[in-house]
């Protein structure tokens, strides 16, 4: 029902870009319509698996799991918000894995004393989870050695590098899923692998296909406004683009997942929630990120992967240490959950402090 009722501010953040109101209330409003628009994609995506079986289906929810997120990136990258999109990068995995897997945990824990999920999965992925901060890491490590090193100046092939990095890192994403939907889907399966099944289709192939084509361009349109209105709704909300990209972006374009693995977790299938937290995470690192610098690379915005910024490569590499730690075992508990919040908190008030 929320999501019919959000869909109001579709609308009114039109009207508002038509009048050239003020640019905090377009980006406000903006931000809230997409609320609605990215549940109803990932609403048909789930629809259209069900009607196609599990393994279409399962690669449908892992090519569109992130959509509404890659399309509120690619249009900040044709704007030329190059550190936008790499704060919403960081952001997005940094999200799933501490603040949606922690809240996941923690409220999951505080009405089941422990909770059980698929070790074998959990290790896979947080084994995926580690690549990804290699990934990251070693493009910064690349840069800092052609600086003080080797003294490569001023023309730097960093751009090159991650291009490499970029594609290597779809063909893992492409592995991965190969791996876990056909040659070890029993080992990679939990307890919770019914869901599809317990909750059969209600749309047809062509409403579901309308749904999420409308709800595909509603996003683009959404995103267009509030990247738009980005840079007047930071000063007068005080806010860094930077925190604006590495906290709220991420936190509007991956809400229906928040809440759909929240709910998971309440009732105890944390099978279903610790996939939807780490498989999303390592979506935006393995596919989502490497699409967005191919995608710079054709449109002519070109970005890399070097993160300047020393504070996103510790708070990656963090999560992933802190998400290592508590999923390795197959079993959590509350307090688990409650020290991945704290994680997130603290990097948060990092992020708010940061110099503008």
């Amino acid at each position: 029902m929320l999501n019919y009722i959000l869909l109001v501010f579709v609308p009114i953040a039109l009207v508002l870009e038509l009048l050239h109101a003020p640019g905090v209330w377009i980006f406000i409003v903006s931000a809230l319509a997409l609320l609605p628009l990215a549940s109803w994609m990932g609403r048909a995506t789930e629809e259209l698996a069900a009607r196609t079986g599990s393994t279409v289906g399962g690669l449908l929810n892992a090519t569109f799991g992130n959509a509404a997120e890659l399309i509120i990136a690619g249009v900040a990258l044709a704007a030329g918000k190059l550190e936008v999109v790499k704060a919403s990068i960081t952001g997005s995995i940094l999200s799933n894995l501490l603040l949606v897997l922690g809240l996941s945990i923690f409220l999951g824990g505080l009405r089941f004393n422990t909770q059980r999920f698929n070790a074998n999965s959990a290790n896979i992925m947080a084994t995926l989870l580690v690549l990804s901060m290699v990934a990251f890491l070693l493009p910064a490590f690349f840069d800092l050695a052609e600086r003080t090193y080797f003294r490569v100046d001023p023309t730097l092939p960093d751009l090159d590098f991650s291009h490499a990095a970029a594609i290597v890192l779809v063909l893992v994403y492409l592995a991965n899923i190969w791996f876990s939907l056909r040659t070890h889907r029993d080992l990679v399966s939990g307890r919770d692998e019914t869901h599809l099944e317990d909750h059969p289709a209600t749309w047809s192939i062509p409403v579901s296909i309308g749904v999420l084509a409308s709800a595909t361009v509603g996003v683009a349109v959404m995103a267009e406004f509030l990247v738009g209105s980005l840079e007047a709704a930071t000063s007068v909300l005080g806010l860094s683009e930077f925190f604006v990209g590495i906290i709220l972006i991420p936190l509007v374009g991956n809400a229906a997942e928040h809440f759909a693995a929240i709910g998971f977790a309440i009732k105890n299938k944390m099978d279903l929630a610790v996939q939807i937290a780490i498989g999303s995470a390592l979506q935006i690192a393995l596919l989502v990120a490497p699409l967005l610098i191919l995608l710079g690379w054709i449109i002519g915005q070109p970005m890399n992967l070097v993160f300047q910024n020393p504070l996103e490569l510790a708070a990656l590499a963090a999560s992933i240490i802190a998400t290592n730690a508590v999923v390795r075992d197959g079993e959590t508990n509350w307090l688990e959950g409650f020290l991945l919040l704290g994680v997130y908190v603290l990097l948060g008030f990092a992020f708010f402090f940061t110099p503008r």
